[in-house]
């Protein structure tokens, strides 16, 4: 976990007059907790101030949330009306969010559909898989798609934006968690505590221009990231 990290150029991986989108590293929050540990939001928001050399606040808006052991694209606003429109679009499915996860097992169809009804327990912090609905419970749906048999390599494509909701379709419905999520029982521990989850894409139509936006994350040099890019082409 890089409690060190601070953004630079590099993790842009898109920027305009609107919006900014940054590659996340494992270990790092996107917004502040009760930890009081540094977060991407106000990284991200020094990094324009020195960027452009901006007096006073910085206007920067949260459009959506990567859990903090996962990798990948975070999708900031930078003017009030990239933020409103964004928002909708987000709540109304109309983001493409592409992930890929590296599983502890291997699928046992290479293609589908998971969905089911999401409870959190907030003692718990862990979510709850249900094949029908329950008090306070909210559909998710996710498609998968199987890459490679041999590192277990699957893109999951989510419908819809429940906390933990990858992390639980893969680990509860499909019967192969994520490697290295422990909490939803993965065999496998990470030498950093990170997950073998990375939000890899973001497609949309821009807020102001209307011109389609597509943005592809880097693949993480840890581990058994490294070289999966030949399985991608």
């Amino acid at each position: 976990m890089d409690s060190q990290f601070q953004v630079t150029e590099k993790d842009i991986r898109y920027e305009d007059n609107h919006l900014i989108a940054v590659q996340k590293p494992a270990g790092i929050l996107v917004q502040g907790d009760q930890t009081g540990d540094a977060n991407l939001g106000d990284l991200v928001k020094e990094f324009i101030r020195v960027k452009y050399n901006k007096p006073g606040n910085v206007y920067l808006a949260t459009l959506h949330r990567l859990d903090r052991p996962v990798w990948g694209l975070v999708l900031f606003a930078k003017t009030s009306k990239a933020a409103e429109r964004m928002s909708k679009a987000f709540q109304k499915g109309q983001i493409d969010k592409r992930y890929l996860a590296i599983l502890d097992r291997t699928p046992k169809a290479r293609n589908g559909l998971l969905e089911s009804y999401l409870l959190k327990d907030g003692a718990t912090n862990q979510v709850r898989s249900y094949h029908s609905s329950k008090p306070g419970s909210k559909l998710a749906e996710t498609h998968y798609n199987l890459i490679d048999t041999e590192l277990n390599l699957v893109e999951l494509i989510p419908k819809t934006g429940r906390s933990h909701q990858l992390r639980v379709h893969c680990a509860l419905d499909l019967k192969c968690p994520i490697k290295g999520d422990v909490k939803y029982g993965s065999d496998f521990k990470t030498g950093n505590r990170s997950l073998y989850l990375l939000a890899h894409s973001l497609g949309f139509t821009h807020p102001v221009t209307r011109e389609p936006v597509n943005i592809v994350a880097e693949l993480p040099q840890f581990d058994l990231w490294q070289g999966l890019e030949k399985l991608l082409r």
